[in-house]
């Protein structure tokens, strides 16, 4: 028994064609398949190297100018840096969640549908033919997964870089006390779980982006602005309660993980909002791209 599929653009009221034999609009672009050309791309490998040197760049840091040096009335997360391999997979989270992960989201989730049309082979992808919501599925289960290989790649590499230098010890707590090697371990687990969550918002506008243009830098750039933008306004104390709206307010509430008695709340509010925001990019995006006319 054949299958009737219709095509995108096909006139209302018109019998939709009769597909191929054979042909299973489900099976159409594996994971697979988007996965291995998103890994042989230059970007891909470019991205990978800069987040697996920059440990190396902060112990080399650390090196050069001494032991970190906060200010004498309190102690910081980056005064403890030395203190241990998991110290210093957590210090280099710190310094890099607020900008550093942002880019290889951005680029991973923005890149993917606009540099298709930017090569002329976007059109020609959906005439094989790939469903529209599978194209998009696809690319963004990749995008993702990219990200979240991202974020895992940086705290490994500190942890293993970390306890090399500064050996393998409990995480000692700026306010007093320490975690040990064991219970440290799971908490950076839900840190970077929580980071990557944290990262949707700007992963889904990034990916809206992408079905609204055909330069791929239109669309990552755009992203990382606006998400800097958010976090330009949450820095500005008289909006008030405001800003508990924006992601922004809620990218550093993991540091409530890395406490004697972790502290959920923060991570709670921020995993809603983002999601929230999230959810309704990803929507747009499909809904939009759904009735595009792709032309390139």
């Amino acid at each position: 028994m054949s299958t009737l599929t219709e095509r995108p653009g096909q006139a209302r009221g018109t019998r939709p064609a009769e597909a191929a034999p054979g042909y299973r609009p489900g099976h159409t672009l594996p994971l697979r398949v988007e996965l291995v050309r998103q890994l042989k791309r230059r970007r891909t490998l470019v991205m990978g190297a800069i987040l697996a040197v920059l440990p190396f760049v902060l112990l080399v840091a650390f090196a050069i100018g001494g032991e970190p040096d906060g200010p004498a009335d309190r102690i910081t997360l980056m005064d403890t840096a030395t203190a241990s391999g998991a110290n210093f997979a957590a210090v280099s989270l710190f310094v890099s969640a607020g900008f550093l992960l942002v880019i290889p989201v951005a680029l991973f989730c923005g890149d993917t549908v606009a540099s298709e049309a930017g090569w002329s082979s976007l059109r020609y992808l959906l005439a094989a033919p790939v469903p529209r919501a599978r194209l998009l599925a696809s690319k963004l289960v990749v995008g993702l997964g990219l990200s979240l290989a991202a974020m895992v790649l940086l705290p490994l590499v500190a942890l293993a870089v970390g306890t090399v230098a500064y050996g393998w010890g409990p995480l000692a707590i700026p306010t007093g006390g320490s975690l040990a090697p064991g219970t440290a371990a799971g908490r950076l687990v839900v840190v970077v779980a929580y980071i990557f969550v944290s990262q949707l918002v700007t992963a889904a506008l990034a990916f809206w982006l992408s079905t609204k243009t055909d330069a791929p830098l239109g669309a990552v750039g755009g992203a990382v602005g606006l998400t800097i933008v958010g976090n330009v306004l949450d820095a500005v104390t008289a909006l008030g309660g405001w800003r508990d709206f924006l992601p922004a307010h809620w990218q550093f509430a993991w540091a409530d993980a890395v406490q004697p008695r972790p502290e959920w709340s923060g991570m709670i509010q921020g995993t809603a909002i983002s999601v929230t925001y999230a959810l309704v990019l990803f929507a747009l995006a499909f809904r939009g791209f759904s009735r595009k006319d792709v032309v390139s």
